[in-house]
């Protein structure tokens, strides 16, 4: 009787071994399956790690996920595209604004600069600087 209980238990105990190790291997958990919350702090973590210069639009798409706000914008041959991430929640109205952002500026593919969304300029007055060194 107590080897069928113990054969039992171990027996269960193995397969939710194997389950969760099916999980662990097999579950992709993508940013744009988080909740809201979660999503903001692995952005602000995520968004702290990265180098200028070495991180490229096709990565933000990748670990990042979807961005929540973004810009594009092409003047002769270099492309300007903005994409904004959620990092800090200012209000509960279920919509994202770019005071609740940081946002990422990509020229030509690769990351140039970052900072909060409520510091981004309008009308495109960000890039100016780079036009001219260019």
């Amino acid at each position: 009787m107590n080897k069928k209980v113990i054969t039992r238990i171990v027996l269960a105990l193995a397969a939710y071994f194997v389950f969760v190790m099916l999980v662990v291997i097999f579950y992709d958990d993508s940013p744009d399956q988080m909740k809201w919350d979660d999503r903001e702090a692995y952005n602000r973590q995520f968004i702290a790690k990265i180098k200028l210069n070495e991180f490229t639009f096709e990565h933000a798409l990748e670990e990042l996920g979807s961005p929540d706000i973004t810009e594009a914008k092409q003047i002769d041959d270099t492309r300007f595209q903005v994409m904004f991430y959620r990092t800090q929640h200012v209000k509960s109205d279920g919509i994202t604004t770019q005071d609740e952002c940081t946002f990422l500026l990509f020229i030509n593919g690769v990351l140039k600069e970052i900072g909060l969304g409520n510091n981004y300029p309008d009308n495109w007055k960000i890039i100016t600087p780079y036009q001219q060194s260019t």
